[in-house]
């Protein structure tokens, strides 16, 4: 059966996994009576929680005796690690633009990847039936994109369709048909070449993507660069370097089948599968035959731009509703997480019982600490994401990552948004109207300008902003940027808070905690109205008498408090504050607990 290799990349929230539902749906890969939850590829809780794709990938479905392999891709520019390793293991790509939006950032970050891999992409211009859809406009700012990428004369001659992922239809013309995705998949079929591949050459396969089954052990995925094989075949493992991993057999051989991975005896040259019975092999490494001593060739990965610390959770909480609370279990969860993950860096932190994670963005290592919370009961105390800096080697200038910032704004707050981003030093690179009375803003910024400014763009927009934005490179160091302006409310007492306390602290500020709650000494419980951090005691009762009053506690009624998710506390947090995370609470607490050394560190001015 001919073979075709094809991934589909898209700014995030743009119709991918949507899409990828229908051409399942066509292709006859379910039953006519069988139930298929709405984006069926994200299989993860936390992706159907927070709508959108984490990890890349793979199904397969046959059109007109053709099997196409399609690989489902992220979105968020923090999981680019994801779309840049897989694009080794595809011969074409279909590019998906929103007919309103238009190319965003992360479009941008994923269609250059494929053209300087020399991926000749379909452009699906999505979301047609959009009463704001610009089609025409759309596929210009895609051409300028391609030609900003430096594509070249086939690239630039890309083939375009207009379709609506939701409804099921793609076609050629704007006004045609509109009956099924048919056009989609016969174009698939013209212009993406089949696999080039030696099946005469021994076995040899590029691990790609790597999942752990309950059953089956690692099972490791990619596509078979050349030759062919078959159940309980010996191979070895090579790094990159050459040298030699394990060496054992593969006990299954899995070939993707719609949503499914089918056990076969045999595969050849140019599938994408998935192999079983390697307990080390790990990304990027080569599995081949034992007569194969040189590994294939490997892409790599853009380097991390944004580091954490994990440290164990020595508050007076912790161990309470936690299972894994050692600092060797959250090293081993760590550093196996590394292993399928190659966007993720772990290094030993100089601080006792605690570890540097780097990686893309705040999202993606939330992400992290969110798996690691419920998946095995882990407690952590994370720092404050600190950006990775460079030194230049030709001019010895320190550098740091700088991202572009696409913002779509109402014309009302452009101003307020203007101002924020030149605080942060921000420097605005262009300002044009995209309808409906917005303001679309670009601009280059430091990427330690960005940190736990999203919740800040939310309130100055009144949640109408919509903020892009992409790693771009390094550039000089810019200099100090101020940080948050509020300080704390500190808790300086162990307990559970009362109604009674809690209504006389509101006017000092906003209050992260609702009465009844437990809170320790050094736990932050709100935002001071002003600069400086305010010590307060939230424990405090009533004093009871024999006299009966008038008032009653009823009376007491308190704001609702300002509740934070993961992201949200990761990002406010400043460098003397760490995030405590359990597998039923996110709580907010200063570095040193006791007062006392904390006075201390400010007047000897170190805060580690």
């Amino acid at each position: 059966m001919d073979i075709r290799n094809i991934a589909i990349i898209a700014h995030v929230d743009h119709g991918k996994t949507t899409l990828v539902d229908q051409l399942l749906k066509q292709s006859g890969s379910f039953r006519d009576n069988q139930h298929v939850a709405e984006r069926a590829m994200d299989s993860n809780d936390l992706e159907r929680e927070r709508g959108i794709t984490i990890l890349a990938k793979c199904t397969s479905v046959v059109w007109k005796d053709t099997r196409i392999n399609i690989i489902d891709t992220p979105g968020h520019a923090d999981f680019g690690g994801e779309v840049e390793r897989i694009l080794s293991m595809v011969d074409g790509a279909v590019v998906l633009v929103d007919s309103a939006e238009g190319a965003l950032p992360q479009t941008k970050f994923v269609v250059g990847k494929a053209l300087a891999r020399g991926l000749r992409p379909i452009v699906v211009v999505n979301k047609i039936d959009r009463g704001d859809a610009r089609p025409d406009e759309v596929h210009n700012e895609i051409f300028d994109l391609f030609a900003a990428l430096g594509a070249n004369d086939e690239q630039l001659d890309f083939p375009m369709l207009y379709a609506s992922g939701r409804q099921g239809w793609a076609d050629l013309e704007i006004d045609g048909p509109r009956k099924d995705l048919s056009p989609l998949f016969d174009l698939i079929l013209r212009h993406v070449p089949a696999p080039k591949v030696n099946k005469d050459a021994p076995f040899a396969m590029v691990a790609t993507i790597l999942e752990n089954d309950n059953f089956l052990g690692r099972v490791l995925t990619g596509r078979v660069e050349q030759g062919s094989a078959k159940m309980n075949m010996p191979v070895h493992v090579l790094r990159p370097d050459g040298s030699v991993v394990e060496t054992g057999r593969l006990t299954k051989l899995l070939s993707f089948r719609g949503l499914d991975r089918v056990p076969v005896e045999e595969v050849e040259a140019g599938d994408i599968v998935a192999v079983a019975g390697l307990s080390e092999a790990t990304i990027p490494e080569t599995i081949a035959a034992l007569e194969v001593k040189e590994p294939l060739a490997s892409t790599p990965v853009d380097p991390p731009t944004l580091s954490m610390t994990f440290r164990l959770n020595d508050g007076p909480l912790g161990g309470r509703e936690g299972k894994k609370v050692t600092s060797r279990q959250i090293r081993d969860r760590l550093f196996k997480e590394t292993e399928g993950n190659i966007a993720i860096r772990v290094s030993e932190s100089p601080e006792s019982e605690a570890f540097e994670v780097a990686g893309r963005g705040e999202l993606q290592l939330g992400v992290l600490i969110e798996q690691m919370r419920r998946e095995g009961f882990f407690e952590l105390t994370i720092g404050r994401p600190r950006v990775l800096f460079r030194t230049n080697e030709e001019t010895g200038e320190r550098e740091e990552p700088f991202e572009e910032v696409l913002i779509d704004v109402d014309e009302p707050y452009s101003g307020v948004v203007v101002e924020k981003m030149a605080l942060r030093k921000g420097l605005m690179q262009d300002m044009q109207p995209s309808g409906g009375g917005k303001v679309r803003l670009t601009f280059q910024i430091p990427s330690r300008g960005l940190i736990g400014y999203h919740g800040e763009f939310l309130t100055d927009t009144r949640g109408s902003g919509i903020m892009n934005r992409l790693f771009s490179g390094y550039q000089p160091y810019v200099g100090p940027i101020a940080g948050r302006r509020n300080g704390s409310l500190i808790s300086s007492e162990d307990g559970a808070t009362t109604q009674y306390s809690l209504f006389s602290l509101q006017d000092r500020g906003t209050l992260f905690v609702d009465a009844g709650e437990k809170v320790y000494v050094g736990m932050i419980i709100g935002e001071h109205s002003r600069e400086n951090d305010l010590e307060v005691n939230p424990i405090r009762e009533k004093k009871l008498t024999n006299i009966r009053a008038a008032g009653k506690d009823e009376a007491l009624l308190l704001i609702p408090p300002r509740k934070m998710n993961l992201e949200q506390a990761i990002a406010y947090i400043e460098d003397d504050e760490l995030v405590e995370v359990t597998p039923s609470a996110v709580r907010i607490r200063k570095r040193y607990l006791d007062p006392h050394e904390r006075k201390k560190r400010e007047r000897s001015g170190t805060v580690d």
